[in-house]
């Protein structure tokens, strides 16, 4: 803080102040330009913003679903509709007959009355299920660009007798698994698993492969460590079978009391006495007496399991999944887990009459006349009252019809032909035949046509204003001194005009109006165009009378539909055509655009960059730098001028101080003497 003016009286502060205002007019100047750089930046980015999405419409319009757009009338929408892409040729199709509308395979069980798809399964009683004790447990693995893979057992064995009730994906793609890798084919889906959990693949596996085994070992084997003064724990599983449980915490070893009666009550025994108790269902244990530090605790037991398997056979060959499932899941969840696998099939049980729905998602017969879907093991037959004691619906079928004197088969009622997609709808044999007639639909290609050029016109538009505007050379940068005696709105309006004309008559814009108006005017001469159809004008599109909208387009609206009309081709190879022409005059309409386009979008970044890059990477930014590096040097030089002021000033200061000192003096003595 300085204070100044004691002796001499002046304002110094004001002083210096004032002359400091005149000292830094030269940056005030250095920041104008400074501002002026970043505003002709950013209009540069926003011309560049608008070229990129006109760039967008451009490769929009050169696919030739732009041009070819088709339209498909029946005679009788109520048996057949068809549908056409942009592939399709003009033409006509008949359908003379369908005989047989394609089917999805359904079937209906027989009831199931022991059984509530709702509950678990293992606390209902006189189900039927046959159980077997062991343990199922699910793995994901990942590849690793070998064909052998280990699951993790923590010293278990895989129940080797029950592999064929066990599944292994990969990529969601089911493998067969072999009993003997001896049999195993190189390249084939197939897999074994070993006792100890070795999978051996008959192909090398990726290491982004995803791999789902769904398993049966001897056991469980629970490890885990139990807090200081804990009591109570889970060990993760519920409906715990009885047979060979042991649980061993810290070294000590606990088995089961003898009295099953109340299995959510089974007391632990160590030897002759009681230390606690397990939930079977909940697998919930409660010790007598809380650990009095961190303990380790190991629990082995089982659990009672069942499977089922089913094959269907789909278009992409026939497919075999089994399911396992233990007793404390519900009969919703098997259907789930069939539901959501790689069948193609959809189960579910019905409430009112205990009987289960299965339909194929996909229709059409795959298995010669057979049935699409079989069903194994007495789980499907016997539980679920599926195959032998159910009943097939209704059976799978291809469609059946008669197309332009042509019988045939489809697999479903919606289907392709030579880019038209058709749908039946009923079966019929006699009356006249369906048509279908493919024409082109000329109204959506003109819509796209004059949707492309509105958008071209708010382009020149935006491009041409810029270019043209008007520019206010009185109306500088506001500085932030200038801005305090101004209102928000007189701010506002003044910021306008200076902004204003900063891109007038640019090169690059006024290089590019003249590039896209000089690409609409010259004519297309390659071997695909129409000679009479070979400029924009001749389809009805040209320049509007006001030379000062910068070339903007109008349509001639009647003479582009008689051109779409009469030669649709040749509107669209006067658009699209020469896209690997060289020659000048050879590329169509839109190939012109984009390399004008590009063109121009490449100077702009080289002008004025994009969000990406830093100042070094553009002329204006490069610009930029060097007055900020300016303003720094000169804001430095202003420091050293004030202290160079405040030095003199304060030097005065001391001097009239002296003086006045003296004068002092000299009056003293001049008093005393007389």
């Amino acid at each position: 803080m300085r204070i100044g003016g004691l002796a001499s009286g002046m304002d110094i502060d004001s002083i210096v102040k004032n002359l400091m205002q005149a000292e830094r007019m030269p940056l005030q100047k250095l920041q104008q330009d400074k501002q002026r750089l970043e505003w002709q930046r950013d209009d540069y980015r926003t011309i560049n913003t608008l070229m990129m999405d006109f760039r967008t419409t451009l490769t929009q319009m050169k696919l030739s679903t732009s041009f070819r757009a088709r339209s498909v009338s029946s005679s009788n929408e109520a048996l057949v509709t068809a549908t056409a892409s942009s592939a399709a040729q003009q033409g006509s199709y008949s359908i003379s007959r369908v005989d047989q509308l394609a089917k999805a395979e359904t079937w209906v069980s027989g009831a199931v009355n022991n059984l509530d798809p709702t509950k678990v399964m293992g606390e209902q009683t006189a189900t039927g299920i046959t159980w077997s004790s062991g343990a199922v447990d699910s793995q994901t693995l990942k590849g690793n660009n070998t064909d052998k893979l280990q699951l993790s057992l923590n010293g278990n064995e895989i129940k080797t007798a029950e592999l064929n009730k066990m599944k292994v994906k990969v990529n969601g793609e089911v493998f067969d698994i072999i009993n003997d890798p001896a049999n195993l084919t190189a390249g084939e889906n197939q897999v074994h698993i070993s006792t100890t959990g070795e999978l051996t693949f008959s192909k090398t596996l990726n290491e982004n492969d995803n791999i789902k085994v769904d398993y049966i070992a001897n056991e469980h084997n629970l490890d885990l460590k139990l807090a200081s003064g804990a009591t109570t724990f889970n060990i993760g599983r519920k409906m715990i079978n009885e047979i060979e449980f042991n649980l061993q915490v810290g070294t000590s070893n606990y088995q089961l009391n003898a009295d099953l009666s109340d299995r959510t009550n089974v007391s632990l025994m160590d030897g002759g006495t009681s230390v606690g108790s397990i939930n079977l269902d909940t697998g919930e244990v409660k010790l007598n007496t809380a650990v009095s530090a961190e303990t380790n605790v190991k629990a082995t037991f089982q659990q009672n399991y069942s499977s089922m398997a089913m094959t269907s056979y789909t278009s992409k060959g026939d497919v075999r999944e089994s399911f396992l499932f233990d007793s404390s899941q519900t009969l919703n969840q098997v259907f789930n887990q069939v539901n959501t696998s790689s069948l193609g099939v959809s189960m579910f049980m019905d409430s009112f009459t205990n009987k289960i729905s299965v339909i194929r998602t996909e229709t059409g017969d795959f298995n010669g006349g057979a049935a699409n879907i079989s069903y194994e093991n007495d789980f499907s037959t016997e539980i679920l009252q599926l195959g032998v004691n159910g009943e097939l619906k209704v059976a799978a079928e291809n469609a059946k019809f008669t197309v332009n004197g042509l019988e045939t088969e489809r697999s479903t009622n919606a289907f392709s032909m030579n880019g038209v997609t058709f749908t039946l709808k009923s079966e019929f044999t006699t009356g006249q035949a369906v048509s279908m007639n493919i024409n082109n639909d000329n109204d959506k290609v003109f819509d796209k046509i004059k949707d492309f050029v509105e958008k071209y016109n708010t382009l020149i538009a935006a491009v041409n204003e810029k270019a043209s505007e008007e520019r206010y050379r009185d109306y500088n940068p506001l500085s932030d001194e200038e801005r305090e005696g101004l209102s928000d709105k007189q701010q506002e309006q003044w910021e306008e005009k200076a902004r204003s004309g900063l891109l007038r008559r640019d090169p690059i814009l006024t290089g590019a109006l003249s590039s896209m108006r000089m690409e609409f005017y010259s004519p297309v001469f390659n071997e695909q165009t129409n000679p009479v159809l070979n400029q924009l004008s001749t389809i009805g599109i040209t320049t509007t009378a006001n030379f000062r909208e910068g070339g903007k387009l109008e349509i001639d609206e009647a003479k582009l539909k008689e051109a779409l009309s009469n030669d649709p081709e040749a509107v669209e190879n006067l658009f699209r055509s020469g896209s690997d022409a060289t020659e000048d005059g050879a590329q169509g309409i839109l190939h012109r655009l984009t390399d004008t386009i590009n063109t121009t979008m490449d100077k702009l970044r080289q002008k004025a960059g994009s969000q990406y890059t830093t100042n070094l990477q553009f002329s204006i930014g490069r610009n930029l730098n060097d007055v900020d590096k300016r303003i720094r040097i000169f804001e430095d030089r202003m420091i050293q001028v004030e202290n160079r002021y405040w030095k003199q000033f304060t030097a005065m200061e001391k001097a009239i101080q002296q003086a006045n000192n003296q004068s002092a003096y000299l009056m003293q003595q001049f008093s005393s003497g007389m």
